[in-house]
């Protein structure tokens, strides 16, 4: 788990970080320490550097599912976060807003809610606002 030491900063970096200093959502890099920011480099290019064998499937997220929102259309974007998602290892739900309670007024965090009520793990969203 990536960590970090707290310290007063913007408010993106407060609501990133748990209590103890882990990164608990990944929102921006603004306002997060430079430590936490050369393990997250660090991480990725260990996953850059692996043999072509080694890259279509990593355990790092086994046995947790990623639910995709795009209430944006983005082929590229979710379909790039999609196999990021399945090569660690994560189980992937796209859910297509156009069919969900979504296109019926229920708003982005009520959605967040139920997913998450169904036990999703994360959550990779793309929204206007």
């Amino acid at each position: 788990m990536l960590h970090a030491h707290l310290s007063p900063g913007p408010l993106p970096s407060r609501m990133q970080l748990t209590k103890d200093g882990k990164l608990k959502h990944f929102l921006t890099i603004e306002g997060l320490p430079p430590l936490l920011l050369e393990e997250i480099l660090d991480r990725a290019e260990q996953f850059v550097t692996l043999p072509n064998k080694q890259q279509k499937k990593a355990p790092l997220l086994r046995g947790k599912t990623v639910m995709n929102l795009f209430f944006e259309n983005s082929t590229r974007t979710r379909v790039t976060f999609e196999i990021a998602a399945q090569r660690l290892g994560a189980d992937v739900t796209n859910l297509d807003i156009r069919t969900s309670s979504a296109s019926k007024g229920e708003t982005l965090l009520d959605t967040v809610r139920n997913l998450e009520a169904m036990n999703a793990d994360m959550f990779v969203v793309r929204h206007q606002c």
